[in-house]
């Protein structure tokens, strides 16, 4: 364990109490190192977010437990209270449990807490290391900002005085996912606002904002390739000069192409599709250019390659595997666009990368998804139940009217091909893009009433096999969160322009809040696929030709609402391995998962069933037992291909988590 971690966890001795309560109004505890520290001492971390809620489960699964002289779930429960007075909490749990006080400002006593408390949590280890070290004394708001810039994000603002200077920075920033904190952002846009070559940027939202620095630099890109003499169909997401801060950056600088090259093959730039010579253009160039169907099918080879060499370990953050499944997934939607030939000649490559990554994630999801439901949402959803709650902080922080479009069972690579064709039907259309994690299993009752609620699915047990219950549990979400029912809104099997009219009317109404909306047509195809993803990748495209989603998503746009898509899970391509023999039949009959109702039969049928694997998934009613197909493979006639879901893999557990708006016109 690092200092900062063992820092944290000194607080919690074993033994010393059952239950405890921890007073963190920053979320220092809910990190995953520190939970996965607390998990190997005995500890479990339960939110207190509702006293109902956590009541119900503390009596039902703790104390019952501990009175009986059982373990129960965990030797000792840690009450985590996201503040600071304890004094509200029921008498009977203040007067049982020891009590524990954590703060930022406590653990950073060096340094401004205004300025820290901004900081991501990701980098709060490496910042504790850099207090203990380099922080002889007190530093001041102005000071500790120049502080965390340079120990942490590796940037002296102070330093850069040329355009190469400023976009190396900012292609290294954000290349590896690392957008400045706006306190930040500002800063260095006040340190650099004296320099002319820069007073026609925006400074502070290009270090701030990762989708406003590739739109800038992918219209550069363009730009630049035409005062080459180059032309042609835009591959991607364009944006037009009208559309985005026009800039200039340095390509032929050393510093900056190889950070471009790298961005190329990682699918956060699109290449120009070309036609004719290409005489007199650099070598290093011919990454961001598609000459011919020979030239993807290079790009995507050598995205295969990049992201083998770069997979996640058992250690990783969540955070890695978010990253993971976003460039992945512009490989496979490339992959999937090349031709029959072609698209075979890589296909074992392929197969290899997604059984790696496979293995990867089932051995990282054994050992961290436990920890992942009581992250912090602040930035963004880490599992599609806590999208509800980041839309109400999204409210809270002036987002007066927001729409949920869930499309169910949309991977990640079928993401990027949607985008890309809005890309060209409505190039005004800019997107903040993220992923997050769905529930396991990987079944549409498990995970979208669980995006619906706000809830793990052991917190909905009764109804964890129907949907049905979806438009009450929306309600009531936001009922909880001060809105009455008429200012609430779900709608489900939105799939037709011919039903976009009447869907305007109902979100028209003046009290409209908050939408909820399931777009089913990718699910229906999925569900209908006979030739693989390379046929949904079709469908999908005339879909998309058919004007539906654009004109779902500027119809919400236009009537003021903030649009953020989402889905409840993906999708994998499988090959049947045979129906699981078995005397009694489980409850669910996924093609990917088979779950039960005692443990008793679900060892059995795992025993029975060698290409099959058991895993106790946290949050998941105690007896909604899940066994798993082994690989690729499918609870269905041997050696049937298919398209299917409700498994570990990155195409399925990793979901988009996207934010759609008009990008801003340039000034």
């Amino acid at each position: 364990m690092s200092p900062w971690i063992d820092r944290i966890l000194e607080e919690f001795p074993a033994d010393l109490s059952p239950l405890w309560i921890a007073a963190d109004p920053d979320d220092v505890l809910l990190d995953e190192q520190v939970l996965s520290g607390l998990r190997e001492r005995g500890f479990e971390v339960l939110p207190f977010e509702d006293s109902v809620a956590f009541r119900a489960e503390y009596e039902d699964q703790y104390r019952s437990a501990w009175d009986r002289g059982a373990v129960g779930p965990a030797k000792a429960l840690v009450l985590h209270l996201r503040g600071t007075n304890i004094a509200d909490l029921p008498w009977d749990y203040l007067r049982q449990a020891r009590r524990v006080s954590l703060s930022l400002a406590n653990l950073f006593p060096r340094l401004s807490y205004p300025v820290v408390r901004q900081v991501g949590a990701e980098h709060h280890e490496a910042l504790f290391a850099a207090q203990a070290k380099h922080a002889s004394q007190a530093l001041g708001e102005s000071a500790t900002k120049e502080f965390v810039l340079t120990h942490i994000f590796k940037i002296s603002p102070h330093l850069i005085s040329r355009p190469e200077d400023l976009w190396r920075e900012l292609l290294r920033l954000h290349y590896r996912d690392s957008s400045l904190p706006r306190v930040l952002a500002d800063h260095v846009a006040n340190v650099l606002g004296d320099h002319a070559a820069f007073k026609d940027l925006p400074i502070s939202e290009l270090f701030a904002s990762k989708s406003a620095v590739l739109r800038t630099v992918q219209d550069a890109w363009y730009r630049y390739l035409s005062r080459l003499g180059l032309t042609g169909t835009r591959t991607g997401e364009p944006t037009p000069a009208d559309f985005s801060a026009k800039a200039d950056v340095p390509f032929e600088h050393p510093d900056v192409r190889a950070l471009v090259d790298s961005m190329f093959l990682d699918g956060l730039l699109h290449p120009l599709a070309i036609q004719g010579a290409t005489v007199g253009i650099p070598d290093w160039a011919k990454v961001g250019i598609v000459q011919d169907p020979l030239a993807l099918r290079n790009l995507v080879a050598e995205g295969i390659k990049v992201i083998r060499q770069s997979l996640p370990t058992l250690e990783s953050s969540y955070r890695d595997w978010a990253n993971l499944s976003r460039r992945f997934g512009e490989v496979l939607a490339r992959f999937h666009a090349l031709d029959t030939v072609r698209a075979e000649g890589l296909k074992a490559a392929i197969a290899e990368l997604q059984a790696a990554m496979d293995e990867c994630l089932r051995q990282w999801v054994a050992k961290h998804y436990a920890d992942l439901p009581s992250l912090p949402v602040v930035k963004g959803p880490v599992m599609v139940h806590h999208v509800p709650r980041f839309l109400s902080m999204r409210r809270g922080a002036g987002e007066a009217k927001i729409a949920l479009l869930v499309f169910d069972g949309l991977a990640i690579d079928q993401w990027v091909q949607i985008r890309e064709a809005l890309a060209k039907r409505a190039p005004k259309l800019g997107f903040e893009e993220g992923a997050c994690f769905a529930w396991l299993p990987t079944l549409t009752s498990v995970s979208r009433q669980a995006l619906f609620s706000g809830l793990k699915p052991r917190e909905f047990a009764d109804t964890i096999e129907s949907t049905s219950p979806e438009p009450a549990q929306w309600s009531r979400f936001w009922q909880d969160q001060g809105l009455r029912p008429h200012e609430v809104v779900y709608r489900r099997g939105i799939k037709r322009t011919d039903q976009l009219a009447e869907l305007a009317a109902a979100v028209s109404a003046p009290s409209i809040r908050v939408a909820g909306m399931v777009v089913d047509t990718v699910d229906e195809i999925v569900h209908g696929a006979v030739l693989g993803k390379r046929g949904i990748t079709t469908q999908i495209e005339s879909w998309c030709e058919s004007g539906f989603v654009d004109q779902l998503f500027s119809m919400l746009l236009d009537k003021g609402f903030h649009v953020y898509l989402t889905a409840d899970h993906g999708n994998v391509e499988a090959v049947g391995q045979g129906r699981p023999n078995q005397g009694v039949a489980p409850e669910l009959r996924g093609e990917r998962v088979r779950t039960y109702r005692s443990e008793t039969l679900a060892l059995e049928s795992a025993a029975a069933n060698p290409n099959t694997y058991r895993l106790d998934v946290a949050g998941l009613p105690g007896n909604f037992l899940a066994l798993f197909a082994g690989g690729r493979t499918a609870f269905m006639q041997q050696g049937e291909p298919a398209v299917v879901h409700g498994g570990i893999s990155v195409e399925e557990l990793m979901v988009p988590f996207v934010k759609i708006g008009y990008v801003s016109r340039a000034e």
